[in-house]
């Protein structure tokens, strides 16, 4: 195993030494481009009825996600399957010890979903009603939801546009006496600024959940995200880097933490340390959030292939980045000085349209795509959505909250975050990690179709406004 790490992080510095060679050579035209990479330059666009960028030979072909290989994936399954013991039992205790030793972490416990895994592990933090979240704007709306659902009030901090992440320099103007906990979510894979959120923690005394939903495998120093705050939370639905459909865990080296979340996952039922404190039972309160055996099993097959696939993102992350950053207008997400390893759920990158002309984000991204490259707007707004409006109209927060901090319109002015609505409203794209899984010439595909929109974005701007 260790010598398979090795050789990948050899094969990864090798590439970023090359990339970065490529950088420093100077751009090249997109004529050589085309020519380099065996790709023919149509000048008509595709959404001028040109022929798509990847219409050319070789095709590429997009991995399809979620990736199943039966002869491999299917014997635990199906012998789980035919068993009949389908609630959870050994298989998804073997799930949680080999995700905890991924990880990095003591112990874990799975959930339904990484939403719940947040409820659970902020509800056994004694994060509720009448207390204050601080969480990014640029995120799932998940991670306010499960905020919401703890009874406590979410208060956004601004986004850093170079990385995407909660800006951390912003963080304490938010903090008042009602602040319990911090939030922070490493969205797409790329890691927050974890040192920095963990000594502002400390200084105000305030409990770290990390939302790792969408960062599985990434590092800050060598060190898994995740394991940094009280708890870490991941989510296995369906798009994410290991899927089981539905499911999510919580990990933790407070193994009292873990207790009290397991028995809070199982109707309250006193685990491990609880049954001395509470005694056993039904005496605790609870919910239930119990993985089934079928999904760990699929859990298990899926984290065989995690390891080389995250390695295959990188490269080709890497590969793609230091391409798009010469094209005007492309500006690719960066990542803070002490991250060693992002595992790309997402691969983000803000999209300039002084340098396209003029060309609106939403016309670039439909000409994108009419080039065979998929490709997203990504997330919108979330601090002014009428579902913070319609929770705080409810019977518990009226009774939680005094009527001026649940007055909609002052909340919006607290909690405005001016970077993140440039991000979601003008700016910011992403490609989906599936894209990340093919062969290099995939990557070479997608840098040939942004080029073809930005030498042709004056023709497809007028087109747009005829």
């Amino acid at each position: 195993m260790k010598r398979t790490n090795k050789n990948s992080r050899r094969r990864f510095i090798k590439q970023n030494l090359l990339t970065g060679a490529g950088t420093m050579l100077g751009a090249n035209t997109v004529s050589a481009f085309f020519t380099n990479n065996k790709l023919k330059e149509t000048n008509t666009p595709a959404i001028l009825g040109g022929a798509p960028v990847v219409s050319s030979a070789p095709k590429p072909k997009w991995t399809k996600w979620p990736i199943w290989i039966p002869a491999t994936d299917e014997p635990q399954v199906l012998e789980v399957l035919r068993s009949g013991v389908w609630s959870r039992a050994a298989v998804v205790n073997q799930f949680e010890e080999a995700w905890a030793k991924t990880i990095g972490a003591k112990r874990c416990v799975t959930t339904v979903n990484g939403t719940n895994a947040m409820i659970c592990s902020l509800a056994n933090l004694d994060v509720g009603g009448g207390d204050e979240v601080i969480i990014p704007p640029y995120t799932f709306i998940a991670t306010p939801q499960a905020v919401l659902q703890t009874g406590a009030m979410p208060v956004f901090v601004d986004t850093d546009p170079e990385t995407f992440q909660m800006d951390v320099n912003k963080i304490e103007e938010r903090i008042t006496p009602r602040t319990r906990a911090i939030l922070p979510v490493h969205i797409a894979g790329l890691p927050s600024d974890m040192e920095r959120i963990m000594e502002i923690a400390k200084k105000h005394n305030l409990v770290v959940v990390e939302d790792a939903c969408q960062a599985w495998l990434s590092e800050i120093n060598h060190k898994k995200v995740g394991t940094f705050g009280n708890a870490g939370c991941f989510s296995f639905q369906n798009s994410k880097n290991i899927p089981m459909g539905e499911g999510g865990a919580i990990v933790s080296d407070d193994e009292e933490l873990i207790d009290r979340c397991y028995s809070y996952h199982n109707y309250g039922i006193a685990h491990g340390s609880m049954v001395a404190k509470h005694g056993s039972g039904f005496s605790m309160f609870g919910t239930k959030l119990r993985l089934t055996e079928y999904q760990a099993a699929i859990g298990l097959a899926e984290l065989k292939r995690l390891e080389s696939q995250t390695v295959t993102r990188s490269e080709n992350a890497a590969y793609l980045k230091a391409q798009l950053e010469k094209i005007p207008g492309i500006i690719p997400y960066k990542t803070y000085s002490h991250v060693t390893r992002v595992s790309f759920h997402l691969f983000p990158f803000r999209y300039k349209k002084e340098e396209f002309k003029g060309l609106p984000r939403a016309a670039f991204l439909k000409a994108l795509n009419a080039e065979g490259v998929p490709c997203s707007s990504g997330y919108g707004t979330l601090n002014n959505q009428p579902f913070l409006s319609n929770a705080f109209q409810t019977k518990n927060f009226k009774k939680m909250y005094p009527a001026e901090m649940l007055d909609f319109d002052k909340y919006l002015e607290r909690t405005r975050c001016p970077q993140n609505d440039i991000i979601c409203n003008e700016e910011g794209a992403w490609f989906t990690q599936n894209l990340l899984l093919g062969p290099r010439s995939d990557m070479d595909y997608i840098v040939a179709a942004i080029s073809k929109i930005h030498k042709n974005a004056e023709s497809i701007k007028r087109s747009v406004r005829s």
